[in-house]
């Protein structure tokens, strides 16, 4: 069976590898040959081939083209130059698997191509795949550490991340996904909240941050171009003197093509390094964008949100007292469910008052959300607007500004919750209550 292969490699390698697939004994045939990513995509795109070799030194190669790829069915395999591990690893980030040496045996290499092609078909391969640092790859490599090996790090338990969702109309989430990050923070934990609301972000101005530098656009872009790692993502998500980092929004809702699944996926991943709870306020919107189901390339409005709840391990579902409110929460309450697989949900109801739904509204409440959703003990914010007015006018966290208020404490029991159900024998002592607005020198 003939193995159709694209190649985009840079430089004098370029011929010898043609050749040398097409004498290989994959039978492998290089059905064109890119010149750049523009073209590699529209080979791509045109179902050409089933694979494509591609070089670290291809311009323009970002996550984003790499997704591309994969979206169009092809195994991605990349070469870098021997000895070059930051270019190996770059490449790994981008998602290239595997990605070998520039100098491994044609033959190896047109091995590895057909192994990819059978794993992304679901087959067994026949052969390994000689990828760096795999002692198991049934494929010797060449000779000599190309690349060496690095010392290993002892490494902490992954993070876990929270995302907030709310239907529209301004349920609360911006208050809910702050106020539990203060009192995760408060506890002790290594905490990072983030803003990835498309529509309207508003972290930045909740706590009085005027250097409205977007730093989850800033995260993604450089996601997206394979240079994220933690020292990065720790430099645009400063901690403020409370120790709670933050990750800001867009500033401008029209940039919302800047953040797109992909690259947010990294930033998940990055996230769960460098805290030990990531606070996600997400936007309303579940949509997939029905005006581009047939066009999955473009840009979705809704792929932060779909992104952050498919990658969180808790759901916190926001709706508020309103009998509107109540009613839109109840309707997307399924989607929610089906997108956030196996991730605990979680209702919240905010503005719990006697004049939305009438006397007793607790129990008026919970005995909705059991009839119509079968939700059973959600969490009930009371209603507190003066307290939340005046930490909205401070630029303070609900917890700083009142923290004796009714409206805070049931998230120091949610945050109590989440601690004692993920973080087991976690002995962390709370740090001092401070200024929320400053970031630390």
């Amino acid at each position: 069976m003939t193995l159709t292969v694209l190649t985009a490699v840079v430089g004098d390698r370029e011929a010898p590898l043609v050749s040398g697939l097409e004498r290989s004994s994959a039978g492998v045939t290089v059905v064109r040959r890119c010149v750049d990513v523009l073209d590699l995509l529209s080979a791509a795109g045109a179902g050409l081939a089933r694979a494509v070799v591609l070089s670290a030194e291809l311009q323009r190669l970002d996550r984003d083209a790499v997704t591309r790829l994969r979206l169009a069915g092809l195994a991605v395999v990349g070469l870098a130059a021997p000895g070059d591990r930051a270019a190996a690893e770059r490449l790994a980030r981008l998602g290239v698997d595997p990605v070998l040496a520039a100098d491994t045996p044609v033959e190896d290499i047109a091995a590895a191509v057909a192994a990819a092609v059978a794993e992304l078909a679901g087959q067994q391969p026949l052969l390994g795949s000689p990828a760096f640092g795999d002692p198991s790859a049934a494929l010797p490599c060449p000779p000599g550490p190309s690349f060496p090996e690095m010392p290993t790090l002892p490494s902490s338990p992954p993070g876990r991340i929270v995302t907030v969702w709310g239907p529209t109309g301004a349920p609360g989430r911006t208050t809910v996904a702050l106020t539990l990050a203060s009192h995760l923070a408060l506890a002790g934990q290594d905490t990072l909240l983030v803003d990835a609301d498309t529509h309207g972000a508003a972290i930045a101005q909740s706590l009085g941050l005027l250097d409205e530098t977007a730093g989850i656009a800033a995260a993604a872009r450089a996601a997206n171009q394979g240079t994220l790692d933690l020292p990065k993502l720790a430099e645009l998500a400063p901690p403020l003197e409370s120790g709670l980092r933050v990750l800001t929004g867009l500033p401008q809702s029209r940039r919302w093509p800047e953040l797109r699944a992909s690259a947010l996926d990294v930033v998940w991943e990055k996230a769960r390094s460098l805290a030990g709870w990531t606070v996600v306020d997400a936007g309303f919107g579940l949509e997939a964008d029905e005006e581009l189901m047939f066009d999955t390339t473009a840009p979705r409005r809704n792929a932060a949100t779909l992104s952050a709840i498919a990658a969180a391990d808790v759901v916190l579902a926001v709706g508020s007292a309103e009998p509107l409110g109540l009613q839109r929460l109840i309707a997307g309450l399924p989607e929610v469910t089906d997108l956030a697989g196996t991730a605990a949900i979680r209702v919240i109801v905010t503005r719990v008052r006697d004049g939305a739904v009438g006397h007793h509204p607790e129990q008026m409440i919970a005995d909705a959300l059991r009839r119509y959703a079968g939700v059973r003990e959600p969490l009930l914010i009371p209603d507190d607007r003066p307290a939340l007015d005046a930490a909205m006018l401070l630029g303070r966290s609900l917890t700083e500004q009142a923290p004796t208020s009714p409206a805070c404490r049931p998230f120091e029991a949610l945050a109590a919750s989440l601690i004692e159900q993920y973080t087991p024998g976690f002995s962390g002592r709370p740090r001092r209550r401070a200024r929320w607005g400053r970031r630390s020198a």
